[in-house]
């Protein structure tokens, strides 16, 4: 699996608004500035996340973006699987919507591919956005 530049600037994105550890909203140009990110293209993740009810945006003079919930209830599979959707299954077969695969039954490395999708999910599942935020090399405990 390779993580997207979508997956990887929606990381950084909410990771920066958790660093600015405020209930204010965080305005995107700031975001893009200190990500060094285009606005254009941060505008467009940022964008998905709303709709993905992982930030609230507001307009205005006063706008910009914040989490809608605690930074240490964010994990980096939470954005990661929301970004990167199909792409994120280790092997063609099990994405989803994939046609029927005709050794399904008797692929002798189907349960393989099965467990790395799991370890990938654990992985990622680990990591909260505060963890990242502060650069800590912890995981999440379980």
């Amino acid at each position: 699996m390779r993580i997207s530049t979508k997956g990887r600037y929606a990381l950084r994105a909410m990771i920066d608004i958790a660093r600015q550890d405020s209930d204010q909203y965080i305005r995107l140009e700031d975001i893009a500035m200190r990500q060094n990110i285009s606005k254009k293209y941060l505008e467009a993740v940022i964008k998905f996340l709303v709709v993905n009810g992982l930030l609230e945006g507001k307009r205005g003079k006063n706008g910009g973006y914040k989490l809608v919930r605690d930074p240490e209830e964010y994990t980096a599979w939470d954005i990661i699987s929301v970004t990167e959707k199909d792409e994120i299954a280790p092997v063609a077969c099990l994405e989803n919507g994939a046609a029927p695969c005709p050794i399904k039954k008797t692929c002798p490395t189907l349960s393989m591919w099965k467990e790395f999708g799991q370890v990938e999910k654990e992985f990622f599942s680990r990591y909260t956005i505060r963890d990242l935020a502060e650069g800590k090399n912890r995981t999440k405990k379980k």
